[in-house]
């Protein structure tokens, strides 16, 4: 017994010699490194275009859409995980809208401003400058929720729509986020932060939804500490996850009462911007993609979709995995681009 006890301290001790000279040679995790283009800014919105070595061979361009929670980089976190770069190297003319941080000048922006605002803006100079009268938008979750409500009202500007892990029925009871959010006074909240939820607030709680994560983090984070590639992989990951926004209170507060609480979108009484969303209004075709293993959006609150739009040419897609492992695990890297960009490319006409 005692020489086993000395053996694993002095392979502990080694480990952590060698961890330490891992770290040493580590002088920045770079993340969201595939080259792109800012061609559009309007107030801390960039609208990216990604940069090609040759010309796309799909003849519509796709708007990414990402979720106002978090940023954009989880889609392209390193090279060889980077549905961005698939998406790509599989021929599309590929342009993403960077939310960038909102601050205290912002707390009045509603679902309004994002979506019959900043939404639209960005598809008009697409459209505008590929002179098209529709393009293809790519969305991921509450950015899917904004994208289907923008493609209920403006459905010819749309040709394609691709929605991944989207809230849309918040109906459901399956996981803790949707029981909690039917409880909480969003009021009271919004107000007591000054009109501005900090990002660090919103990343506690998804913590909370899983209370065992930490502890499972502290634990990778031993077992790649003498491996640098894994300890890059590990440490990107955190730096995404580190890098919150906060968020506008207004479309905060709009999007958590008129949909976790009432679930105005299903039952067609959302209204935004003085405009009533009717979701049989979405005709354009539509891949909805939804993860078997997803704690934050659970498969029971995006399934719903096909059933509600008034598209006939509509697929549900399901993924084996969780939230984020849609779109960094490397089965994604395999399955889930490929499959997306076949679905386009057959629609791309």
């Amino acid at each position: 017994m005692d020489n086993k006890i000395v053996e694993e301290f002095t392979n502990m001790s080694s480990k952590l010699l060698k961890s330490y000279t891992t770290l040493n040679q580590i002088d920045e995790v770079d993340i969201a490194s595939t080259p792109k283009t800012a061609v559009y800014n309007e107030d801390k919105l960039t609208l990216y275009r990604y940069d090609r070595d040759s010309d796309a061979t799909f003849k519509t361009p796709v708007l990414i859409v990402y979720a106002l929670v978090n940023t954009y980089k989880m889609l392209d976190l390193q090279p060889d995980r980077s549905y961005i770069k698939n998406l790509i190297n599989a021929g599309m003319d590929v342009y993403l809208i960077d939310w960038g941080f909102p601050g205290k000048s912002d707390r009045y922006l509603s679902m309004d401003d994002y979506v019959n605002g900043y939404i639209n803006n960005c598809v008009d100079f697409i459209r505008k400058k590929h002179r098209l009268e529709s393009i293809n938008i790519l969305s991921i979750c509450q950015g899917g929720t904004l994208s289907v409500i923008y493609s209920s009202l403006y459905p010819s500007k749309v040709k394609n729509l691709v929605t991944h892990v989207t809230p849309i029925d918040f109906s459901t009871n399956d996981g803790l986020l949707f029981r909690w959010s039917k409880d909480m006074d969003f009021d009271l909240l919004v107000d007591g932060n000054h009109g501005l939820i900090p990002g660090n607030f919103l990343n506690d709680g998804f913590d909370m939804l899983k209370p065992m994560m930490k502890v499972q983090k502290q634990q990778a984070l031993t077992n790649v500490l003498d491996d640098k590639d894994k300890l890059l992989n590990f440490l990107r990951m955190e730096k995404w996850i580190s890098e919150s926004p906060d968020q506008a209170g207004e479309c905060f507060r709009q999007f958590m009462k008129d949909l976790y609480q009432k679930n105005k979108l299903v039952k067609g009484e959302l209204e935004v911007g003085g405009k009533k969303v009717n979701l049989k209004n979405l005709t354009s075709p539509l891949l909805n993609i939804f993860a078997t293993e997803d704690h934050l959006v659970p498969p029971a609150a995006t399934k719903p979709l096909n059933d509600l739009v008034g598209s006939t040419d509509k697929e549900l897609y399901s993924f084996k995995g969780g939230h984020i492992g849609v779109f960094v695990g490397s089965k994604s890297q395999k399955e889930l681009a490929p499959a997306v960009a076949d679905w386009l490319k057959k629609r791309d006409k």
